[in-house]
């Protein structure tokens, strides 16, 4: 398989999850709970976008960060969802999610290595918002446990998806993805 069709098979995962995700909502608790979970880093350009920036960072870094970087998003976004989950409130989510659009769009278009640990507390800070705004979302009928599975899979997905696409893709093109990524938050923060 050439990078051509690699990338090719990673776009059309992509593209095809969120509709498996939504195909069967409601069908029982655990299910909906699930599904529901599975459909949410899909379901605003903000969560999305910022799930892959993770993961072509996590490759501009490369070595231990690839695993390591998305690791610490999930664990923290984990952590931010069961805080959000318990009804705590976690001031400025929705400033803390745009942020993390602008900061990891700008850390793709420099390029910018740094060591495993402090990539790792700069995603983990952002995942508590991330993480947050997927807890307090959670319908009420919903299964706790099926729900945060479904959205750290989904998560994990397009983590690798990030990963994927800068690994094969070249360099020029992984910058300007940061760019349109960076580009987004400010347009978020500004409407």
């Amino acid at each position: 398989m050439n990078n051509k069709q690699a990338m090719q098979w990673v776009v059309t995962a992509a593209i095809s999850l969120p509709a498996a995700a939504w195909a069967h909502v409601g069908q029982g608790d655990a299910s909906g709970g699930f599904l529901l979970g599975a459909g949410h880093p899909f379901s605003g350009a903000d969560h999305l976008l910022a799930m892959l920036a993770v993961g072509i960072w996590a490759a501009q870094n490369g070595g231990r960060s690839v695993f390591t970087v998305p690791a610490a998003f999930v664990s923290l976004m984990l952590t931010g969802a069961a805080v959000g989950m318990a009804g705590l409130p976690l001031p400025y989510v929705e400033q803390g999610i745009v942020a993390s659009l602008l900061v990891l769009g700008l850390l793709i278009v420099g390029a910018c290595r740094m060591n495993v640990l402090a990539s790792m507390m700069i995603v983990g800070f952002f995942a508590l918002f991330h993480g947050h705004a997927h807890g307090v979302e959670m319908p009420l009928t919903s299964d706790v446990l099926g729900y945060a599975i479904g959205f750290t899979l989904a998560t994990a997905l397009l983590h690798g998806l990030g990963i994927a696409a800068a690994t094969l893709e070249r360099q020029r093109l992984t910058r300007f993805a940061g760019v349109a990524i960076a580009l987004s938050g400010i347009y978020l923060a500004v409407t």
